[in-house]
Parts: structure tokens; sequence; C-alpha cells
């Protein structure tokens, strides 16, 4: 199994790591015991729309370290009414609480693109392809 390690080129955030991959696969990874709010959030979502200008693009995130995140962040990463250079992300989780935290998105915030929530990286890199 590959390991999510931001490179030394990543965007480094207040509670992420954003980078895009060689693959044409965006990357974001929390850092640990991250608590979301809707202003990392949207900070977050600005690094990602900054990888590429012209072109959209599949997400893998890393929310195995998440702590907490808010409705209003959770609501804001469903990508519903906003414009999004995303095509499809993948939520890699692994506790209780990141697949509590990550099924709880996607039952309530049904995101706008297809969505999957994974506990092994090569999985959802192989399934993110199929949307680059």
């Amino acid at each position: 199994m590959e390991t999510l390690d931001p490179p030394k080129n990543a965007i480094e955030l207040s509670v992420f790591w954003t980078w895009m991959g060689e693959d044409g696969i965006a990357r974001t990874k929390t850092k640990p015991l991250a608590e979301i709010t809707i202003k990392e959030a949207v900070e977050n979502s600005a690094a990602v729309s900054s990888l590429y200008v012209d072109r959209k693009f599949p997400l893998l995130i890393d929310a195995r370290n998440i702590k907490s995140m808010e409705r209003e962040a959770r609501s804001h990463f469903s990508t519903h009414g906003r414009e999004t250079k995303i095509t499809a992300f993948a939520v890699m989780v692994k506790s209780p609480l990141s697949r509590v935290i990550g099924n709880f998105f996607m039952g309530l915030n049904k995101p706008a693109v297809p969505a999957r929530l994974f506990d092994d990286e090569t999985d959802a890199i192989n399934w993110l392809k199929k949307h680059v």
C-alpha cells in the first residue's frame, strides 16, 4: 500500500497539505488531529482549484487524521452550488471516527460528483483514474 505523504512542493495550509500528483490526480491530506471549519474548507478548496487553471481532475482526500469537521465545512466540500474543477473524489478513512464522518458526509451532503470511501489507497487511486 502506498503512503500519502506530501511532497516538498505541496501547498501547506492551516490543516491540510494539497498537491497535484504526476498521474493527474490531486491530493489533499489533513494534518494530525485536524479540526475543519468553513474557513479551512474554503482555504483548501481554493488551493485545490489553483492546481490546474484550465482542466478538471479527480481528488484523493486523506481524511484519516481528522478530529472534527463542522457541518458548514461538510456542506462546502459536497460541491453543491459552487464551481469546482473536481470530477470525482475518493476519501481515505481508517478509524471508526473517520468512517463515521465519511459516511455521514456522503449520506447527508450527497456530493455533486462521484464519491466513494476507501481504506486502501491503491484501490482509491485505481477508481479515480477512471475520472481523470
